[in-house]
C-alpha cells in the first residue's frame, strides 16, 4: 500500500502561556491546518491511501493547563456510533479542527491521522475528574476516506505535558482499512513503555502502526529515526511515524518503516516541512523470514588480557565501558547481571575512539524506566571522558557481532551510521540465551550499534 507521513514545521504561538480567546486559537491552528490541507492534496496525488501528521502539529506546545483550553476541541472518546464531522458539523460545539480534518479526508478520499488537544467535561463523582471539572487530553484522531471518525487515542505516557491529563485507563485503539487491515496507534513517549504500545501490538497481533510524535533527538541511543526503525524491527511491524520539525529544539526524524527497509527524513539544517510517500508491503504473518534469526556464534571468553574498564555518562546513565582498540579483537564488559560481548574487525584504522558500553539499571532522567543496554559507540573525541557524547559523523567501517545475556525479551536493535543514516543488520536474534546482532561491513562510518533492552517489569 502507499503511505504518507508529513514532518511539519508548526506555526507556534509566540507566547503559549498567554490566555487567548477561541477565535485567536482557531486562527493560529488554521494556519497549520492550511499547510496540512496542501500536504493531503499532494499525498493523494501521489497515490497515498493514508497520511499521518505529527504530535502537537496543530496547536504547538509549552502551554499551561489554562492557556491551552481555547485550543481544545470537544471529542467523544466512546466507541458509540459513527460520526462524520464534515457532514454533521452541527452535532457538537467546539469541533472546528475535527471538522476540517474530516473534510480533508473526505475530499481527498484518504485515511488521515492527526493529533490535537481535546476536552471532555467530567463529574465530581468521577474520582479521576480534575478539580476544574474537565479532562484535557493529548489525542490522536483517525478518519477514513469518507471523513468518518474511526478511532481516537488519548496519549497515556505524557512527557512533562502539564496541560494534559493521563486517561484513567490506557486506550487500545485500532481502525480497519481496506488496503492493509488493522492499524494501531499511540503517541511519542508511549513507544518506550509496555502500556499501551506493546500490549496493543501483542494483544491484537497488529502489523501496522501509525505514530504521531514530537520527539527531541538524543544521541547515541534515542534518535527518532534510529528508535523508530528499531521498534519496527523488534516487533516485525510497519510504522508510519510523523515527527515535528523544529531543529533548534532538536526535533526532526520521520519515516515509513518496515522491519527490513525504511524511507526516512532527518534534517537538522533546513527549515520547512517534508512529505514522505512510499509504497510498502503489507505484513500479514509472523513468519519472520526477512531476518535470519538463527546463525551467529556466541563464544565463551578465554582469559586473554582485556583492556581496563572505565566509566562515563551516556544518556544520563552511568555506563561501564571498555575501549575498542586495534584492527580486531574480542571484548566483554559487565554490569550487574548483564554482560556484553563484541567481536570486531576493521580493515582501516582511523583516528577515532570507539568503546563498548554496558548499562543495567533504572534510568531516572526525563522519565523513569528500566534499561538493559549493550552499546558499541563512537566517542566524541580521543579521551575516555568523551565516550557517550552526541556524535553525528564517523568514518570507521566495522564488521561486528555484538551480544549480551539480556534478561528481557524486548530488545531494540539500533544501527546508526554517519550523518544519522540507518543501516540494517545481517543477522539478529536469540542464541544460547543471548541476543545478538551482526553486520559485515557497515554501509558507512559507524555511530552506534546497540542492543537496547527494555525490562518493563522493573519500571
Amino acid at each position: 500500500y502507499v503511505a504518507a507521513v508529513y514532518e511539519h514545521e508548526s506555526v507556534l504561538s509566540p507566547n503559549p502561556t498567554a490566555l487567548v480567546d477561541r477565535r485567536s486559537a482557531l486562527e493560529l491552528m488554521g494556519r497549520n491546518l492550511d499547510i496540512y490541507e496542501q500536504q493531503v492534496v499532494a499525498a493523494a496525488r501521489q497515490g497515498a491511501q493514508i497520511i499521518v501528521f505529527p504530535e502537537d502539529g496543530i496547536h504547538g506546545f509549552n502551554f499551561t493547563r489554562s492557556s491551552i483550553y481555547p485550543y481544545l476541541d470537544f471529542v467523544l472518546h466512546s466507541d458509540s456510533g459513527k460520526w462524520n464531522p464534515c457532514r454533521e458539523p452541527y452535532l457538537f460545539n467546539d469541533t472546528e479542527v475535527i471538522q476540517r480534518l474530516s473534510c480533508m479526508a473526505l475530499k481527498n478520499k484518504i485515511f488521515l491521522v492527526a493529533n490535537l488537544g481535546t476536552k471532555q467535561p467530567c463529574e465530581h463523582t468521577d474520582p479521576h475528574c480534575p478539580s476544574d471539572g474537565r479532562y484535557q487530553f493529548n489525542t490522536n484522531v483517525a478518519f477514513d476516506g469518507d471523513g468518518v471518525l474511526v478511532a481516537t487515542y488519548r496519549k497515556h505516557n505524557l512527557y512533562f505535558e502539564y496541560a494534559f491529563d493521563t486517561p484513567p485507563q490506557p486506550d487500545y485503539k485500532l481502525f480497519d482499512t481496506p488496503f492493509a487491515g488493522e492499524f494501531g496507534m499511540f503517541t511519542c513517549f508511549d513507544i518506550l513503555f509496555f502500556e499501551p504500545a506493546v500490549k496493543l501490538i501483542k494483544q491484537y497481533g497488529l502489523k501496522q502502526i501509525v505514530y504521531p510524535t514530537a520527539w527531541m533527538n538524543q544521541l547515541p541511543l534515542l534518535s527518532a529515526v534510529e528508535f523508530q526503525q528499531a521498534f519496527a524491527t523488534a516487533f516485525n511491524v510497519n510504522i508510519l511515524a510523523a515527527n515535528i520539525h523544529h531543529p533548534t529544539l532538536g526535533m526532526t526524524g520521520s519515516g515509513i518503516y518496515t522491519p527490513v527497509k525504511s524511507f526516512i527524513y532527518h534534517n537538522m539544517e533546513s527549515y520547512g516541512g517534508k512529505l514522505i510517500v512510499a509504497e510498502i508491503p503489507v505484513i500479514t504473518t509472523d513468519d519472520e523470514t526477512n531476518l535470519e534469526k538463527t546463525s551467529g556464534r556466541v563464544s565463551e571468553k578465554g582469559n586473554e588480557q582485556l583492556p581496563p574498564p572505565f566509566y562515563a555518562e551516556m544518556m544520563y546513565d552511568n555506563f561501564t565501558f571498555v575501549p575498542v582498540w586495534g584492527g580486531k579483537g574480542e571484548l566483554q564488559v559487565c554490569a550487574n547481571s548483564l554482560c556484553c560481548y563484541l567481536n570486531y574487525r576493521r580493515d582501516v584504522l582511523s583516528d577515532e575512539l570507539y568503546a563498548l558500553g554496558v548499562f543495567d539499571g533504572l534510568h531516572t532522567v526525563h522519565g523513569t524506566y528500566y534499561v538493559q543496554a549493550c552499546a558499541l559507540v563512537k566517542c566524541g573525541g580521543l579521551s575516555f571522558s568523551t565516550c557517550g557524547q552526541e556524535v553525528t559523523d564517523a568514518t570507521a567501517v566495522i564488521d561486528f557481532q555484538l551480544w549480551g545475556n539480556m534478561s528481557t525479551p524486548y530488545i531494540f536493535p539500533l544501527l546508526l551510521t554517519s550523518g544519522i543514516t540507518l543501516d540494517f543488520a545481517d543477522h539478529m536474534g536469540w542464541k544460547n540465551n543471548h541476543y545478538f546482532i551482526s553486520k559485515n561491513r557497515t554501509s558507512s562510518g559507524l555511530l552506534t550499534a546497540a542492543l537496547y533492552g527494555r525490562w518493563y517489569e522493573k519500571d
